[in-house]
């Protein structure tokens, strides 16, 4: 397990470090300043469509077809479940009380009365689910978003997201399991489940955008920021 988290941390430190190395390489005038690592998010971001492509997708596209919908939804609800222990801390940490004590109530009811999260028992008692992550709290206490930047293997993210996603390792509950070997193959389940819940908009975006990239890019941007604002982000 220590051996596992040590690799974690040397991938993103090295993601991270190239982040702020390149920092001033926009090219041209128009590039968005947002996005000053651009030739390198696009190298990036087609490596990680080749993936998707060769890989993800048609293992998704298969678990789909073969996965009854009720074992799909239980499969979710399980691993929301999960986040909602990260989402209880990181309410903490912004001191949203109220919201934290709703995300404890979720976990305690759906790990008990919905059978290990398997059934989303809370929604219908009226706890809402807010599914924070560190990268919304750092977001919260005043750190800029900094560059956007495109992650292999995970996605868009930006260099502040990308330091919160080192403490949403140790903070999933997966990263205690005591069989590291289980707890990679759930991981590798919920992945699978969170791509093919994506199918239908990987395909809209792959019709209609005239570039995927930029739309990505922006949506991404455009969504971070309005959870940590909680929807109402500065004009």
């Amino acid at each position: 397990m220590k051996n596992n988290a040590t690799l974690h941390q040397w991938a993103m430190g090295v993601v991270l470090g190239i982040a702020l190395g390149l920092g001033g390489c926009a090219t041209g005038p128009d590039a968005d300043p947002r996005d000053p690592l651009e030739p390198y998010n696009r190298a990036a971001y087609s490596f990680n469509e080749l993936l998707d492509e060769a890989v993800l997708k048609p293992v998704a596209g298969g678990y789909a077809y073969i996965t009854p919908d009720i074992v799909d939804r239980g499969v979710t609800n399980f691993f929301d479940n999960l986040r909602d222990v990260r989402s209880a801390l990181n309410n903490l940490l912004q001191f949203k009380i109220g919201r934290a004590f709703s995300d404890v109530g979720r976990v305690a009811i759906n790990s008990t009365i919905g059978i290990l999260g398997l059934m989303d028992v809370a929604s219908n008692m009226d706890l809402p689910s807010y599914k924070e992550d560190f990268g919304q709290t750092l977001g919260v206490w005043g750190f800029e978003s900094g560059p956007f930047i495109v992650l292999p293997f995970v996605g868009p993210s930006s260099v502040r997201d990308g330091v919160g996603l080192v403490a949403d390792w140790f903070t999933d509950p997966l990263y205690y399991m005591h069989d590291q070997g289980w707890a990679w193959g759930l991981r590798g389940l919920n992945y699978v489940d969170i791509r093919s819940d994506l199918l239908n908009a990987s395909r809209v975006i792959d019709q209609g955008a005239l570039d995927p990239y930029a739309f990505i890019r922006d949506a991404y941007l455009q969504r971070r920021e309005n959870l940590v604002y909680d929807g109402n982000p500065p004009q």
